[in-house]
């Protein structure tokens, strides 16, 4: 069912993007006076068609091939490879009869619609739900360094004071493009001096393997324990068996976790790290019940837990609300920054500072949407999606919309058009070009299910 929902998002979130990014060429083309002959949701490949009707001169459809969508346009050589109608006299109609400049506004109408579409939902969400973060300064405890966090020299307990040179605002920007893709200088406060830290350029690979929560998080300080799962309540381990050591030793609900084998606990990190430690070992655990404290010896669970919930501090947040044009510049900066940020990350892969297992299939942006359907969540991702659309398609690769756009822009210095013979392998050149960065991207992210 998980699966399901995960395709269901991915599905309609691209369907709607790639609609809306064939229609920015039909319009365009129309407005020209080039006639449209298809407009299709993903591919009939050798003919195939889910629904089709005609309105007008052009053919309006569904392919069986979900791997996109196109637009036929009269007299270009496209995704459909129709050269037969080339052979024919150039008609007033086709997109080769229009000047360059035309042609050009054509090619990018798809683009231009998807950073609107993008920058549209950004400043939507803007507007309706203003933004939450954490208040650095609010941080009391400072933050806890996950595996590659302590890979890159913080300690639990340092208080990240600037990125680059300027002060850190708002906690959530250590977790965003501006340090991952950046390659930063943190400045941090530990021990009451101040120091700095370097965040290096190949992070993302670590963060592609470990995952986002391993780099750093804020810590938060444990409190009295919320519930001691006992064996009626307990779930069937992978070994046949329900574990509850924590019931077994005598935990009540109420109790305060003091110390773990002597050593104090504070925070949740220290508690599921000491615990970690001592998986199928029995440990000596001091609690406070009533303002007493007591010695307990629990033996810990193969998976290093005690099978209790235990309360912890909140985060503290902050909200801002913007007025309709005011999420409009804040929605902008978003699409903007999203832009960007795919140009940083495909520059980092081609320079090495980046892995290319970070290339990723409709199977990995599934599973970015998640199991559980949100509103909230499908449109952000899809604003996300719809400006990596457009980043993507500018790329000057034969086959896609910058390709295209490359051409056209020798055509217009060169003061004549490339070859159409020319133009059909390089259409072919980029069809396979295409064809193995996909299968690269679902070998990845295959092999990443796998655990490879």
């Amino acid at each position: 069912m998980d699966g399901l929902i995960m395709a269901g998002q991915l599905l309609m979130g691209l369907s709607i993007l790639v609609i809306l990014h064939e229609l920015g060429h039909y319009l365009a083309a129309r407005a020209f006076g080039i006639k449209v002959e298809k407009f299709y949701l993903f591919f009939d490949a050798w003919g195939v068609k889910l629904v089709s009707f005609k309105i007008g001169e052009t053919e309006y459809g569904i392919g069986w091939l979900p791997l996109g969508g196109y637009v036929k346009i009269a007299g270009m050589i496209d995704e459909s490879m129709d050269t037969e109608q080339l052979k024919q006299p150039a008609q007033p109609w086709e997109f080769r009869s229009k000047p360059a400049w035309q042609r050009l506004i054509v090619m990018l109408g798809g683009i231009i619609v998807n950073i609107i579409v993008g920058i549209f939902i950004f400043w939507m969400l803007t507007f309706k739900y203003g933004e939450t973060y954490i208040p650095n300064n609010q941080l009391s405890y400072g933050i806890h360094p996950g595996l590659i966090g302590k890979e890159i020299g913080l300690k639990d307990g340092d208080k990240v004071l600037a990125i680059n040179g300027q002060k850190l605002i708002r906690f959530d920007d250590v977790i965003t493009s501006k340090v991952l893709l950046g390659g930063p200088k943190l400045t941090i406060s530990r021990d009451g001096k101040a120091m700095e830290i370097y965040v290096p350029d190949t992070i993302l690979n670590s963060i592609s393997k470990h995952g986002i929560e391993e780099f750093v998080q804020p810590r938060i300080k444990a409190h009295k324990i919320l519930e001691v799962v006992s064996p009626e309540q307990a779930s069937v381990a992978e070994d046949g068996k329900k574990y509850t050591p924590a019931f077994d030793a005598g935990v009540k609900v109420g109790d305060s976790v003091l110390s773990i084998n002597g050593k104090s606990i504070q925070f949740m990190d220290e508690f599921t790290e000491a615990l970690a430690t001592q998986a199928n070992k029995e440990i000596n655990l001091t609690v406070s019940r009533n303002g007493e404290e007591i010695q307990l010896t629990p033996k810990v669970s193969p998976s290093g837990t005690l099978a209790i919930s235990i309360a912890r501090s909140a985060l503290p947040t902050a909200h801002i609300s913007y007025g309709l044009m005011e999420s409009l510049v804040v929605g902008t900066q978003k699409g903007w920054t999203t832009f960007t940020d795919n140009g940083k990350g495909i520059w980092k892969m081609i320079t090495g500072k980046v892995s290319a297992r970070n290339i990723s299939s409709p199977i990995g942006i599934a599973k970015v949407y998640g199991s559980e359907f949100d509103w909230v969540n499908f449109w952000r991702l899809t604003a996300l999606i719809s400006m990596a659309l457009a980043f993507m398609n500018l790329l000057p690769i034969p086959a896609l919309d910058g390709g295209h756009v490359v051409f056209l822009i020798i055509e217009m210095i060169k003061g004549k058009p490339l070859s159409e013979k020319f133009m059909e392998y390089a259409q072919i050149t980029g069809f396979f070009i295409l064809m193995g960065l996909m299968i690269f991207g679902f070998g990845n992210d295959i092999l990443k299910i796998l655990g490879i």
